[in-house]
């Protein structure tokens, strides 16, 4: 089997981890030797075993102790090498004496940068560096926005109509996209770590903002709420689940002292931010997200969050749902301003990726690093 094949492999396997595996990178590992795979393994939630542990206790019990000397292992990210959680997966690697490692991304994290790699080829291993490097920062994209830029990787998710709107002049927005759409929204959700929503939308539509295929629960990332005055009361349903399923709500100072400690009896936790004129510094909120250990945030609205995020350039990448309808200048825009004065100020897609959803369309792309660079930005 060829490095990048293995590799391929080990990104099936690390995609199995999305979003569930947070703080820690959603790594993916195979253990192979010659056109044979031994064991497969994909990092599981904090505390549990790493990628490189799975796979291994996978192709032990499969071939034996023996049969691990002098195999190879591919995996998506640097093999740690310091003890938290769990023991660092070189010492096993070592201990496993396999043969050779082959390794897509080298750690960022402040405790490896390159320490396993160092700690791997004294012991005599070999080490591969790079294997389909692309791919597999791709992969670990959240896991490296947080390590290098301290705020997770942020995607935004928008859904309109043809001319731009996401509800009637009455608020009805159920719904603007059809079933195809919206199962795709699920399957996005079940590889984020969290979704994100304003107090405008839960006031509205009191969501749940789980992740399901076929009407079952299939994956509850973290829900963050931003709510700058705590405007939701804790009759809303992310507040009457926090118990069971985690509910993060962002605010000021002000607001937590004087209602946090009702939402925090009802298990929701209460992360107070810096605000400007009572509207929460969104990238203050989105480090302090980082700071908790989320990697990657799905943001599902409202609109003005919405904004708010791109006119302070803290949006990654944008899907834009669209559906065939028409509402015309009384409904309600899916965005709210972003203050362009000037074409050349304009918000766009590097890019930009097409795809037929059913009836709908899906407008997917990076944000270009040009365009409206103000850097203030206020939400909530």
């Amino acid at each position: 089997m060829t490095p990048e094949a293995a590799m391929k492999q080990a990104l099936a396997q690390a995609r199995h981890a999305l979003g569930r595996a947070f703080p820690n990178p959603a790594v993916g590992a195979i253990v192979f030797r010659g056109a044979r795979v031994l064991g497969r393994g994909y990092t599981r939630p904090p505390g549990g075993p790493h990628a490189e542990i799975v796979a291994l206790r996978r192709a032990r019990r499969r071939v034996g102790e023996r049969g691990l000397h002098g195999a190879t292992l591919a995996v998506t990210l640097e093999p740690c090498c310091f003890t938290g959680r769990t023991g660092p997966c070189t010492d096993a690697l070592i201990e496993a004496r396999v043969g050779r490692v082959l390794i897509g991304q080298r750690d960022p994290h402040p405790r490896v940068r390159g320490r396993g790699i160092r700690r791997l080829r004294a012991a005599g291993i070999e080490v591969s560096v790079g294997v389909l490097g692309d791919a597999c920062r791709e992969q670990h994209r959240g896991f490296f926005s947080a390590i290098e830029r301290g705020r997770p990787y942020v995607s935004l998710k928008l859904a309109a109509t043809l001319d731009g709107r996401n509800a009637t002049a009455r608020g009805e927005s159920r719904w603007i996209t059809g079933a195809a759409a919206r199962a795709w929204v699920h399957r996005l959700r079940s590889r984020s770590d969290a979704v994100m929503v304003g107090s405008g939308t839960v006031l509205a539509d009191d969501p749940d903002l789980s992740a399901r295929r076929a009407g079952r629960v299939v994956h509850r990332p973290v829900r963050v709420l931003v709510d700058s005055a705590l405007r939701v009361p804790p009759s809303a349903r992310l507040y009457r689940t926090a118990r069971r399923h985690p509910t993060w709500v962002l605010c000021t100072h002000r607001a937590a002292a004087q209602r946090g400690a009702v939402l925090e009896r009802r298990g929701a936790r209460v992360l107070v931010v810096p605000a400007e004129r009572g509207k929460l510094r969104l990238p203050a909120a989105l480090a302090r997200l980082a700071a908790e250990g989320l990697t990657t945030v799905l943001v599902e609205g409202g609109g003005g969050l919405a904004s708010a995020l791109l006119r302070a350039r803290q949006v990654d990448e944008l899907y834009w749902l669209v559906s065939g309808k028409l509402l015309g200048a009384d409904a309600v825009p899916a965005l709210a301003e972003l203050g362009v004065a000037r074409l050349r100020e304009a918000l766009a897609l590097d890019r930009p990726r097409v795809r037929r959803l059913g009836e709908d369309l899906l407008i997917a792309g990076r944000l270009a690093p040009s365009g409206h660079a103000q850097r203030t930005g206020r939400g909530g």
